[in-house]
């Protein structure tokens, strides 16, 4: 008796060192993931200049990957259930190495733009697949909560990795590193994760709504398609034509989605009040946070000056603010509940933005960008920790896969469409000039029509958001919140 449960304590140490293992390795895919969000925009002015990419195609190098990303994460959490999510994973961070390296070696705009979208396709697969596996890898208890901990913070370090990372290597070695870079740890991701863990696979009916996916992906692209054109004119048939095709898409899509079996995107998910609050709420922070951050980095570096590496310095002040105020926002969760940050986050997020419609050419970084960086760190922490729990709020246990994929699709998309948006409306106010003022206005621009989307938020939490504090932190017995770190 004695042998035995010192043979089962044994296998039960051995499996937590096996799961602590595979945490490392599937962090390290979703810090890839992450990194490729940001990585790139320091790059920005240096890539365009030397493989001569145009100002309306330069937003492209970074719409792309987010509008990819976001298009087929939905399906990416299909296909990790029901092919297996080991074998996802595995297929994913190789073709997410191949990308990469395609990216690198690019020497036509239209090949480097192309490889960004592979990146977001595989991305799409990888993230929802390393997030199933470490469900498995850690089913229950204490282990459980800080795993998770541990995998959401990655989210913080990679964006802030990625705009250091992607500077240093722009500036002191080649804006080809950016991509390069992928391709070690791919490798050593996919090494790890196929020697530790094991395969699971979902129950059920393992059916695609394949009308959905083209359909979404359709309409997503032909919005932004038609909202990058505007910077010629609202009036050309590139723009409002591609807009309207993409509005039409999107409606069939919600039709489809009504009469679907086994739909891509089951509409109780998305329709329910609270979570529909946070779908909204992230993809109007999506717009501001990787559409609005894009242009602070082109200011910081084409009107101020900044080398890409110290632009990237620059920028780490609001990374680091945001992860201090979501963790301080996450341990009082169970006080303030979920509408009071949601409803303040975004005053701090809409101040950041008026702040920086201020910006000139004699602007200076400690005047005009410092305080709206730290503002906009405030804001940002404040919501998307309320934001990421609501989404999962009460969800039925087969929806917690698309629900969870939802929020982040929403922020990508998000931001795709608030990349093709502002790069119009900062087209708009330069008048095709390239001066460090005419610059300056139309950034300036930007930023006013972000505070706007930032500000939007604050009204759609108080009046959506009717969860009791109690209920929502699951102190009453009921329904407990499901965090996802």
């Amino acid at each position: 008796m004695a042998t035995q449960l010192a043979d089962r304590g044994e296998r039960q140490g051995s499996g937590r060192r096996a799961g602590w293992w595979a945490l490392v390795f599937l962090a390290l895919a979703q810090f890839m993931v992450v990194l490729d969000g940001t990585i790139v925009n320091l790059a920005l002015p240096r890539l365009q200049h030397e493989m001569g990419i145009s100002d309306a195609t330069r937003s492209w190098v970074v719409t792309a990957y987010a509008l990819a990303f976001g298009a087929f994460l939905l399906l990416g959490g299909r296909i990790a259930d029901f092919w297996g999510r080991k074998r996802t994973f595995v297929v994913a961070a190789a073709g997410f190495a191949i990308a990469s390296l395609l990216g690198g070696i690019a020497q036509q705009p239209w090949e480097l733009i192309g490889a960004r979208a592979l990146q977001g396709i595989f991305a799409a697969l990888l993230a929802p697949a390393a997030l199933a596996l470490l469900t498995v890898a850690f089913p229950g208890g204490k282990d459980r909560g800080t795993a998770f901990a541990i995998f959401g913070s990655i989210t913080g370090v990679g964006a802030a990795v990625g705009v250091l990372l992607g500077g240093y290597l722009t500036e002191h070695v080649t804006w080809r590193w950016c991509f390069f870079v992928n391709v070690p740890i791919a490798i050593v991701a996919l090494a790890g994760v196929w020697s530790l863990v094991s395969e699971s696979k979902a129950h059920g009916s393992a059916k695609y709504d394949w009308p959905g996916v083209i359909l979404a992906a359709l309409g997503l692209g032909s919005l932004v398609y038609g909202f990058t054109n505007a910077e010629r004119g609202w009036d050309v048939p590139q723009a409002w034509g591609f807009i309207a095709a993409g509005i039409v898409l999107l409606t069939v899509f919600v039709l489809v989605e009504r009469r679907a079996k086994h739909p891509l995107l089951p509409l109780r998910v998305a329709t329910e009040r609270n979570r529909g609050a946070a779908f909204l709420a992230s993809f109007l922070a999506g717009a501001v946070l990787i559409g609005g951050i894009l242009f602070i980095n082109l200011y910081i570096q084409i009107v101020l000056g900044f080398a890409p590496f110290l632009a990237g310095l620059a920028s780490l002040p609001m990374t680091v603010v945001l992860i201090i105020t979501a963790g301080l926002v996450a341990k009082n969760l169970p006080k303030l509940g979920a509408k009071i940050p949601t409803g303040v986050g975004p005053v701090f997020m809409a101040a950041a933005m008026l702040w920086l419609t201020q910006v000139s050419a004699q602007g200076s970084y400690l005047v005009n960008m410092l305080p709206a960086l730290l503002l906009l760190g405030i804001g940002l922490g404040m919501v998307f920790v309320p934001m990421q729990n609501l989404a999962l709020f009460g969800v039925d246990r087969d929806d917690s896969g698309v629900a969870s994929a939802l929020v982040n699709a929403s922020q990508q998309t998000g931001g795709s469409l608030g990349i093709a948006l502002f790069s119009t409306i900062a087209a708009a106010a330069t008048a095709g000039g390239v001066s460090p003022a005419a610059l300056s206005a139309g950034y300036a621009a930007v930023f006013l029509w972000a505070a706007g989307f930032a500000i939007l938020i604050a009204p759609i939490a108080l009046v959506l958001i009717n969860i009791d504090r109690h209920k929502f932190t699951g102190t009453d017995g009921d329904a407990p919140a499901v965090h996802l770190g």
